[in-house]
């Protein structure tokens, strides 16, 4: 049996997610809008058997379904450009995180502290303790309200770090350092998994 948590967004545990998330309900309730409107016309015009031969024109109509989807464009523009904005790269990081991506594991690198740096597996064994193909044997620790810059790379094929509650999706491509931010404003563990498909064991890649 499903249920709305299961097909909704996992609990925001950044400020950046808590406005993805109010973005995706407003896209939502603009979609609904319109998909209601057509369906009422489109279901009218089929019932309908009034025709009208003289009309050759209809300048207010035209003027309505010109500008209406205009209007609307604007209301998902305005939000998703500051969206976009507020995802932009900070530009004094409280610390840094590297993150390298191989087949099919992670190492992650702290090189603000004596350059600690562990390689991260799925655990193989079965615990009524651990998630199923979700949980690591070293996990990645973060602190919270700390502005993190996080550094992505690869060292064989295409990955994508990916941190569903914390917004964070950014792929980790060989020869090249791409870079993230990130801020956490939860305590817990997190999870998320490669969502690149890198080869035969890219789902048990786990966060």
């Amino acid at each position: 049996m499903t249920t709305w948590p299961n097909i909704y967004l996992q609990d925001s545990a950044s400020p950046l997610m808590e406005q993805l998330i109010l973005f995706h309900d407003h896209i939502m309730l603009i979609l609904m809008m319109i998909v209601t409107t057509v369906s009422y016309i489109m279901i009218m015009l089929f019932f309908n058997k009034y025709t009208d031969r003289n009309l050759l024109e209809g300048q207010m109509i035209e003027l309505i379904w010109t500008v209406t989807p205009t209007m609307t464009l604007f209301f998902i523009a305005t939000p998703s450009l500051r969206l976009l904005y507020l995802m932009d790269e900070i530009n004094s990081p409280m610390m840094t995180t590297k993150v390298v991506g191989h087949q099919w594991y992670w190492t992650y690198e702290y090189s603000d502290f004596n350059d600690t740096e562990f390689d991260s597996y799925m655990m193989n064994k079965e615990n009524i303790n651990e998630l199923r193909l979700l949980d690591v044997d070293n996990r990645m620790v973060l602190p919270s309200n700390t502005f993190i810059r996080m550094i992505v790379t690869s060292t064989d094929v295409i990955h994508s770090w990916t941190l569903p509650s914390s917004g964070v999706k950014i792929d980790g491509t060989p020869g090249r350092l791409n870079q993230a931010s990130l801020m956490l404003n939860r305590n817990g563990l997190l999870f998320g998994q490669c969502s690149e498909i890198c080869g035969t064991n890219h789902s048990f890649m786990p966060i």
